[in-house]
């Protein structure tokens, strides 16, 4: 197929993200599609890069968060506390990059396939700022929508501070803004406290 039109076939394919649904609530009361938390992420990273752990090259970032969710096109979203879904979650995307960065030209499906690498295994200060804004967001909108997903879902603080403790790595800033949401969803009644939380100095 010319370049051209596998460029074209795979925008066509990349659509379908516009469907693909996670578990978060928007502030309008509707779960968020996918294509929507890239661009949010996105969005994040041009306005919270000065945040990062390390110097970032945005535009690094940027490519790492615009393609990073491609994967559920084959291998669907997977709830971040659904530990059974959890299990196999890496063979599935790992196949799903395969299968969909081959569709590009070969050294467009190596630079994408790359970068999914990258953000994925988090192997570069660039990879693990991009991951602590994808774990930064959906817990802005869970307390932002009083907790909807995780009341839905059972999921207490202490689930929501392991889980997230890598923004950590990226952004220790970030980091305690994380961990002062949690505290502020507990104090609020929407977030099952189970236990103290950890130290504030502790991701």
């Amino acid at each position: 197929m010319p370049r051209l039109e596998q460029q074209l076939a795979f925008l066509l394919t990349a659509d379908r993200l516009k469907a693909v649904q996670r578990r978060n609530y928007t502030l309008a009361g509707r779960r968020e599609f996918t294509a929507e938390h890239c661009w949010h992420v996105a969005l994040a990273a041009v306005l919270l890069h000065e945040h990062a752990a390390q110097p970032v090259d945005l535009g690094r970032v940027l490519l790492m968060l615009l393609i990073h969710d491609l994967v559920e096109l084959e291998a669907g979203d997977t709830f971040v506390y659904d530990v059974k879904a959890r299990q196999d979650q890496s063979q599935r995307e790992q196949e799903a990059a395969q299968k969909l960065f081959s569709q590009l030209p070969a050294d467009q499906g190596q630079l994408l396939g790359e970068l999914w690498w990258e953000f994925t295994f988090g192997r570069s200060p660039e990879a693990r700022f991009a991951r602590s804004l994808d774990r930064l967001l959906p817990v802005l909108l869970n307390v932002a929508t009083e907790g909807r997903a995780w009341s839905e879902h059972g999921v207490g603080a202490r689930q929501v501070l392991e889980r997230n403790a890598e923004v950590a790595e990226g952004s220790p800033v970030l980091w305690q803004v994380v961990q002062e949401l949690v505290s502020q969803a507990v104090q609020q009644g929407f977030l099952a406290d189970q236990g103290p939380l950890p130290s504030q100095d502790t991701p």
